[in-house]
């Protein structure tokens, strides 16, 4: 079966788009983000907001696949919003923060808050449209080397039980896999290095993310720091 938002096969059926949400208080943006995404195969913009509530409400309605979310908005700020989003769906749309600092602590408040990537506003159109693209297939670490920086920078040194706790929950093979995650591995990069099948280090994954009790590899990356598990330089 053809992948969400992939190129439709020669011959074969239209799939089914991404579908995108747009959340950012300037006009301009929007407009911006809206050109380039909309002019993508396999991506549909389906709605835009200007304030973190009208994104909430936005997105119970549309049942996007995506959100792009600005950090800072009136009324409500993308921190907020996503927590809303998160808290209050069966099944949620993966959040994407815009932000103009990368190493802003607004940012990493939005991936402790469950946004699963983030995006700098001076991006260009390849980037964003690639960033839709690994968020939504779920496989990789978007930016790791950005998410790594941040989790070190913000991480408050934890007592080395909690790692331990963490090791004993996990198998052998559960643990070589979160550390090869936390370096930004993907999927097929990790069956690679560990000489395992595509669909035995997916299990893995999803074994991992269960016993985490986190919902995809970043919030895996920020868990594994926080805890020890993984230790900033």
């Amino acid at each position: 079966m053809a992948a969400v938002g992939a190129p439709a096969p020669a011959g074969g059926r239209p799939v089914t788009p991404i579908r995108i949400v747009l959340a950012d208080d300037e006009h301009l943006v929007r407009t911006a983000l809206r050109a380039i995404l909309g002019a993508e195969p396999g991506l549909e913009v389906v709605g835009e907001a200007t304030t973190g509530s009208e994104a909430v409400s936005l997105v119970r309605e549309t049942r996007p696949d995506i959100v792009l979310m600005d950090v800072r908005m009136p009324e409500v700020d993308g921190i907020r919003a996503t927590e809303r989003i998160l808290a209050t769906m069966d099944a949620p749309p993966r959040v994407i923060v815009v932000t103009t600092f990368e190493n802003d602590s607004y940012v990493y408040d939005a991936l402790r808050a469950g946004a699963s990537g983030f995006l700098l506003k001076r991006a260009g159109a390849d980037e964003l449209v690639q960033a839709v693209r690994v968020v939504a297939r779920s496989d990789s670490l978007l930016f790791p080397s950005a998410v790594r920086a941040l989790a070190a920078a913000h991480t408050v040194r934890r007592a080395d039980d909690a790692a331990r706790r963490l090791r004993e929950r996990l198998s052998v093979r559960e643990s070589e896999v979160l550390e090869l995650m936390t370096a930004g591995l993907s999927n097929a990069e990790i069956a690679e290095r560990m000489d395992l099948g595509a669909a035995t280090v997916k299990s893995h994954v999803a074994a991992v993310l269960a016993k985490l009790g986190v919902r995809d590899r970043t919030q895996a990356v920020i868990a594994a720091y926080e805890c020890g598990f993984v230790s900033p330089r």
